[in-house]
């Protein structure tokens, strides 16, 4: 039996936690912003995001976490994303390759992450979100350990705890601007 041609890692279930959460914006004003959760606790700013449930699709999963996390409802926001999925319409046949399409609700980004104990592997699937309602709205409190609230791009980026948040962010920044 032959060797895959391609370095390949495989978890059981047991072995790896699956994720989504979203970047929220308030694109409702001229100046645009970014809604950061601060778990008090540790002291940390962050973007919303928790564990996938079981049967529960990670795009649901992202903005479940979203709301649990910030207090508001939200919805997937469509930008025009560079993946190497083909559309639905397309043939199955089409080259593996990045193209560019308008309009896509998915997943823009996946991080994945060691677990602390070396047991596996945590993966985070990102979306782009934007408010129901403007945040004025309704000022939420405390949602559980996390504060939510929202910044102008520059501040939240450097309001970030974490590097790979500020990643995250960054590339959904590029992709609401369409640069």
């Amino acid at each position: 039996m032959a060797a895959s041609w391609y370095s390949t890692s495989q978890y059981t279930a047991d072995e790896f936690v699956e994720s989504s959460g979203a970047v929220l914006f308030d694109l409702s004003s001229e100046e645009k912003r970014v809604c950061l959760i601060h778990y008090a606790e540790k002291d940390e700013w962050l973007l919303a995001k928790g564990r996938r449930n079981c049967g529960e699709s990670r795009k649901d999963a992202a903005l479940r976490e979203v709301e649990e996390e910030t207090g508001y409802k939200c919805h997937i926001h469509p930008v025009t994303l560079l993946t190497r999925a083909p559309e639905a319409t397309e043939s199955d046949d089409i080259p593996d390759q990045a193209r560019s399409y308008p309009n896509i609700s998915d997943h823009f980004m996946l991080t994945i992450r060691e677990l602390d104990d070396n047991s596996g592997v945590k993966l985070i699937w990102w979306y782009i979100a934007v408010f129901d309602k403007r945040p004025g709205d309704k000022t939420p409190s405390a949602v559980g350990e996390f504060t939510a609230e929202c910044f102008a791009y520059d501040e939240a980026l450097q309001k970030l705890t974490f590097q790979d948040d500020r990643n995250v962010l960054s590339r959904a920044i590029a992709l609401v601007e369409g640069s």
